[in-house]
């Protein structure tokens, strides 16, 4: 049994079997334990924040001026002005009663049919509808979700990375609807101004900023964006992905397994009618 650079133990004599390094005379090297963080708590909310950090990651309080960020104004819904009715036009006024039945002309009685068919075609003018008084505007529809992302917690691929952080319990994945055509793949950080599409919460092995996913309504590709982990693609079945992808986009195939963090899959597929009318609602 020979062991790798990497510290894997291997069958093999040239190329350990685990992670592909060449099988070298010289023990593995022993990793050094990583000097330990010095953290400072917030007083706002107490999480514990790295000691040069200038805000805080959960609250976003300002360690340098000791107070809260100005929260942002709620962005203003365009409201619809109201339609002014269709002018209704006058009614002729009536002609002045004769005096005396001799002073009237008598009418022809083509004329007189006439006149009557054109006032039974003309259409009886109707006041355009209006909203009832008070009444709030419509909600502006929500764009269609054609394709979602399932977040996945994977014990095997938690397995091969040899994280320290503890893994959430296994369960059904989270689905989250895919609207734009740019999805980061991140989480959260208020100082920061990071909100990604896709948010991997817990999964302290994934960066802010980790990958991008993007799209042109039927294709999907993934980009690495300089994460500290690195991002890795793998098949629908078979055994987990060793390399990280390289520098640039690259196309995803039907199926294809994304493994980010320390235990996070993800997985893009095109959304069930059933996720489309949720979204949707």
């Amino acid at each position: 049994m020979a062991t790798c650079p990497a510290g894997h133990q291997t069958d093999q004599s040239d190329f350990c079997d685990v992670c592909g390094l060449p099988i070298g005379d010289q023990p593995a090297p022993t990793p050094s334990a990583p000097a330990p963080a010095v953290t400072i708590s917030c007083p706002n909310c107490g999480t514990a924040n790295v000691a040069e950090a200038l805000f805080c990651e959960s609250c976003g309080y300002d360690f340098t001026t000791g107070t809260m960020p100005a929260p942002s104004p709620a962005p203003a819904w365009p409201t619809l002005a109201a339609v002014p009715p269709l002018p209704v036009a006058d009614a002729p006024e009536a002609a002045p009663a004769p005096t005396a039945a001799a002073d009237v002309p008598p009418a022809p009685v083509a004329a007189v049919a006439d006149d009557a068919a054109e006032a039974a075609v003309l259409p009886t003018p109707s006041p355009v509808d209006q909203p009832a008084p008070g009444a709030s505007p419509a909600a502006p529809a929500r764009p269609r979700v054609e394709w979602v992302a399932e977040l996945w917690i994977d014990p095997d691929w938690y397995t091969a990375q040899g994280s320290t952080d503890p893994m959430p319990s296994v369960g059904l994945p989270d689905i989250v609807g895919l609207t734009k055509a740019n999805n980061l793949i991140g989480r959260v950080s208020h100082s920061k101004g990071i909100f990604p599409e896709i948010d991997c919460e817990l999964d302290s092995g994934c960066s802010r900023r980790h990958a991008m996913l993007t799209t042109d309504g039927t294709r999907w590709w993934v980009e690495d964006l300089g994460s500290a982990n690195g991002t890795f693609v793998g098949p629908p079945a078979g055994p987990l992905p060793a390399m990280p992808i390289p520098q640039g986009r690259v196309e995803l195939t039907e199926g294809q397994r994304i493994y980010v963090g320390a235990w996070t899959r993800i997985v893009v597929r095109r959304a069930t009618l059933d996720e489309q009318e949720a979204f949707g609602a």
